[in-house]
């Protein structure tokens, strides 16, 4: 299976400049929040976000040169990503991520839920000062849509009755809306036209869809060194995917079970065999497909360059984990 770190060559020495500038950007003035920077932006993430962002601007450009607001678009989109994870964390009482502590878990929830607010404030600060009415517009309404996404996601445990096109609009709000729209803003920043931008947006909804729906499968299909936190962990909290709403379209027994927050000794297990027993992953694997290869049409329109290819082959990744 391709790396993300073969993916990102195009731009893996901009990126290791943004993971550095980062903790000075963030930490500079504050030494807890410093330490807080430290341990997220050096938690080794995959910065799939910020290479979307730089490998996008090298695609857009005429000479493919990143500008420097490319470059501060590319932190300001990391930054709010991971503002949202630590806040996620302090909901989920997670006390792993990417296989490393969370910061509620080292340090407190308190200094947690500032590290958070101070990332977004930050973001938001960074965003104002490039001057663009339009990007500043992209990137708020993901802020706003991260936080519908928690709210809408936390007022739904355990909601059997959970459509399918609701899994997606809440996948869209967590995951894919920050994907989209700092696409659709790095074409603001390249000077293209609606058109094209429009594009850019569509192949950012489409692989964040794609990521999101992968993910969920890796929740019942792989190991807790692979996830970086226990498998079968988004289940228990209640938190129905893809996999469990279409097993649950064969499987009546699964019902009662969600129903009563596996209240009972072996329910959990229970429904773990029945996810993994019905037709549930197999069909979400080929949902995943379908967005990522309907990201891929949207990079149609640009012309061939390595960094084309790096955004193409990105849609194969997102899948490639799950078959």
């Amino acid at each position: 299976m391709t790396s993300t770190t073969s993916l990102f060559h195009p731009v893996e020495a901009d990126l290791h400049a943004m993971a550095e500038g980062l903790k000075k950007l963030v930490g500079a003035r504050h030494p807890i929040l410093y330490a807080a920077a430290e341990h997220l932006f050096g938690a080794g993430g995959k910065r799939v976000r910020p290479a979307i962002v730089l490998l996008l601007s090298r695609a857009t450009m005429a000479n493919g040169e990143i500008t420097p607001r490319h470059h501060r678009l590319a932190e300001i989109t990391e930054m709010i990503h991971t503002a949202s994870l630590v806040h996620d964390d302090v909901i989920d009482e997670s006390d792993v991520r990417r296989g490393v502590p969370t910061v509620h878990s080292r340090f407190n929830n308190r200094i947690a839920v500032l590290a958070g607010d101070f990332l977004f404030a930050q973001s938001s600060w960074y965003l104002a000062n490039l001057d663009n009415l339009a990007v500043v517009k992209l990137l708020s309404e993901v802020i706003m849509n991260l936080a519908e996404g928690e709210i809408y996601q936390g007022l739904n445990r355990f909601d059997s009755s959970m459509s399918m096109e609701a899994y997606l609009q809440k996948s869209y709000y967590k995951t894919a809306s920050l994907i989209a729209n700092s696409a659709k803003a790095t074409g603001v920043l390249s000077g293209l036209s609606d058109e094209q931008t429009a594009f850019l947006y569509n192949y950012g909804r489409e692989l964040g869809l794609a990521f999101q729906i992968a993910d969920d499968i890796l929740d019942f299909t792989g190991s807790t060194e692979v996830l970086g936190k226990p498998a079968g962990s988004d289940l228990q909290g209640g938190h129905l995917t893809a996999p469990v709403l279409y097993a649950l379209e064969s499987s009546p027994q699964l019902e009662p079970l969600i129903e009563r927050e596996f209240a009972e000794e072996g329910d959990l297990e229970m429904a773990l065999a029945l996810v993994r027993e019905s037709d549930g992953i197999d069909r979400s694997r080929i949902l995943a497909q379908d967005h990522a290869a309907r990201a891929v049409k949207n990079l149609d329109f640009l012309p061939e360059s390595e960094s084309k290819q790096a955004l193409a082959d990105l849609a194969d990744y997102a899948v490639s984990r799950i078959r």
